[in-house]
């Protein structure tokens, strides 16, 4: 067979293959849930646009059902508006992302002095763990030097 492969050649090949999908598979990897109490991330100034246009294009074609008529009609609009046209919808994007900046602190400090109190729970457990152990090694090293 010149030039071609054996059937053999290819099988290892394919299984080669396979290995490594199987090694890239969801199995190893796990993800930590999200937390429910977690602020949300604000909406960027396009989608604060979208709130308003969304109501006006549902009125003037109430017919249609279709999201992604929604969206492209959005956003041809967007981008033929001028920055003064796009500038109330910036300002409150950029009011809400000072709110959610601020929800974030106050968050990130809960989240920390949690931590924290579990922390020192877990931490004088460990110690007390640790002084039983310690107590039962030091007669184990008194027998052995004995």
């Amino acid at each position: 067979m010149k030039g071609g492969k054996s059937k053999s050649e290819s099988k290892k090949a394919d299984t080669k293959l396979a290995v490594k999908k199987g090694a890239a598979g969801k199995k190893g990897s796990k993800k930590a849930g999200k937390d429910p109490n977690k602020p949300k991330r604000p909406a960027s100034a396009f989608f604060v646009f979208m709130e308003e246009f969304r109501k006006k294009f549902n009125e003037e074609n109430p017919n249609n059902k279709a999201v992604s008529a929604v969206g492209k009609a959005a956003g041809q609009k967007w981008k033929s508006m001028s920055d003064a046209e796009k500038a109330p919808y910036i300002a409150k994007a950029d009011k809400r992302k000072v709110e959610y900046e601020k929800n974030m602190k106050a968050y990130n400090k809960k989240q920390a002095s949690g931590a924290n109190a579990a922390d020192e729970d877990e931490s004088e457990k460990s110690m007390s763990e640790v002084n039983d152990d310690e107590d039962g090694d030091e007669g184990s090293e008194e027998d052995d030097d004995e």
